[in-house]
């Protein structure tokens, strides 16, 4: 089935969106291999359009191109993309009321995380709108992972070359006067999240806000989202940090058995 390009779209932006999306649709139905020819001519596209899009898809690893026949398809990149998404959701929805719960016996704002391109993003924010004071954490923002107490439960599994490329790309800026800034103080502090199963945000990303967080894992051991209590410093002290903590491991642990973690 030919897909043709909607004339009403309102800018030649989203003209170009659609006309990528095009393309990946139409590769996305082929059993085999393609010529550019025949792709420009059933995306009704000239050929330089076609190729300008296509260079963009096989930059990004979506399109891939035969040595010998230099014909194009798409590669399972897509299907990993899918499966994040629908692995979003399926966390979303298994974790809302545990968080809801979890809020209410905290009294304090309950966030789920997960990773995404090297960075944390949050997708579900629960927040206990009686008190005064609360975190700034809303659905779709994104932290950086060496100052979170989510983020740095992920780079309990990453490689010393991993957690080098991380630091290449995200350079650990200093955000307050507690942040860290040296690769050797992050490994340091991931060692004894190791030992701890637990992590702490103390004033490291904002002052004045301070979070503890657990991991939630997958069947096989790796650590795919994280759950976070986090309000202000005056009343996260350290001694209701040590009371809610419990509550929150068992939280993630329940949490983890359902996505398929073995029980402890």
């Amino acid at each position: 089935m030919r897909r043709t390009l909607d004339k009403n779209l309102p800018s030649q932006t989203n003209q170009s969106s659609d006309k990528l999306l095009i393309i990946l649709e139409y590769l996305a139905r082929q059993p085999k291999p393609v010529r550019l020819q025949d792709l420009a001519a059933e995306c009704e596209m000239n050929p330089s359009t076609a190729l300008r899009f296509i260079t963009a898809l096989q930059h990004r690893n979506y399109v891939a191109q035969e040595a010998d026949s230099e014909k194009y398809y798409l590669t399972l990149k897509i299907c990993n993309l899918a499966q994040q998404v629908t692995s979003y959701t399926n966390i979303r929805s298994i974790s809302l009321p545990y968080l809801h719960k979890l809020s209410e016996s905290c009294g304090e704002s309950c966030n789920l995380a997960v990773e995404n391109d090297q960075m944390i993003v949050y997708v579900e924010v629960v927040k206990d709108f009686t008190k005064t004071l609360f975190t700034t954490q809303r659905i779709g923002n994104i932290a950086p992972m060496y100052c979170t107490g989510i983020g740095k439960l992920f780079l309990t599994d990453y490689t010393e070359e991993e957690l080098d490329q991380l630091i290449e790309g995200h350079p650990m800026i200093r955000l307050t006067e507690n942040t860290l800034t040296t690769k050797r103080a992050l490994l340091k502090e991931l060692e004894q999240i190791r030992k701890d199963n637990y992590a702490f945000d103390n004033e490291e990303c904002e002052i004045g806000a301070r979070c503890v967080a657990a991991p939630v894992r997958d069947y096989t051991g790796k650590v795919i989202a994280g759950i976070s209590i986090s309000g202000p410093s005056v009343r996260m002290t350290p001694e209701f940090i040590q009371e809610c903590l419990p509550r929150l491991k068992e939280t993630c642990q329940i949490i983890s058995e359902l996505m398929g973690a073995s029980q402890s």
